[in-house]
């Protein structure tokens, strides 16, 4: 009997792990659409952005935010996948848009893309309406709450607090994904000024204070040939980090 049921448990387990095997279509016409820039292109391969956002749940309609978008990867491919009815609000950190080629790659951005809007706000205090969010995106970014850089002009941030206006932002039964480097269990913040890494299980133990449930995690981009004590821009492991994908969710309580 017991061997009957753990098949049975087997079967029924089957299609959960096949969410990653295969993107959404819609998703993965999203990443092929013509126009994106060649170096961001060349990073699909390593971080496989249809498997990524078909396992978080991103769907066409939604309105989504990327948190600290940098020069705009995934912001332009969640404007693709959520299409004319949706929208994605990029929120970068207003220290990081004084740079004219950051200007000009996001002024590029938007005319190909009309509906994204580019949000400047300061690094350690995160606002947008609350119920407004369907979806949001830390992409390689949750990590930095803990940063702190003079040279940067990045100052110290809490992350309750951070989190907090974003479960007040997020609507009932929305949807909060994070991918990140895998950094092994320690002080966190010294971790990150080092490394740049973040241990998953303060990920969790956050997102849980702040009101979310982890709701799902993907082995799509785990490389565990990966020096977790390494710096994650050493050329020897740039690009090919040991990263976990996390899908939480806001209770529609």
């Amino acid at each position: 009997m017991r061997i009957h049921l753990a098949i049975l448990a087997l079967a029924i387990a089957a299609p959960l792990a096949a969410k990653d095997a295969g993107p959404d279509p819609k998703i993965a016409a999203a990443v092929a659409v013509p126009g994106r820039p060649a170096a961001q292109t060349a990073l699909d391969e390593g971080r496989k952005p249809a498997q990524v956002l078909s396992f978080l749940g991103l769907k066409p309609g939604m309105t989504a935010a990327d948190i600290m978008a940098g020069a705009g990867y995934y912001a332009e491919i969640m404007a693709a996948a959520v299409g004319p009815d949706g929208s994605v609000s990029a929120f970068e950190p207003e220290q990081f848009m004084g740079d004219p080629r950051a200007q000009k790659a996001w002024a590029d951005l938007r005319a190909r893309r009309a509906n994204v809007a580019l949000i400047p706000y300061p690094f350690d205090t995160f606002a947008a309406k609350p119920a407004s969010l369907d979806f949001t995106l830390f992409h390689l970014t949750y990590h930095d709450l803990y940063w702190e850089s003079a040279q940067y002009k990045v100052p110290r941030t809490d992350p309750a607090a951070f989190l907090a206006q974003l479960y007040t932002a997020m609507k009932p039964g929305g949807i909060v994904g994070v991918v990140d480097h895998v950094a092994l269990p320690g002080d966190t913040r010294a971790t990150v000024d080092k490394l740049h890494r973040i241990d998953p299980e303060v990920v969790k133990a956050d997102f849980k204070a702040a009101g979310f449930v982890l709701e799902g995690e993907s082995d799509l981009l785990r490389v565990p040939g990966d020096d977790h004590t390494k710096l994650v821009f050493d050329p020897a492991v740039r690009g090919k980090t040991d990263r976990f994908v996390f899908r939480f969710r806001k209770p529609k309580r």
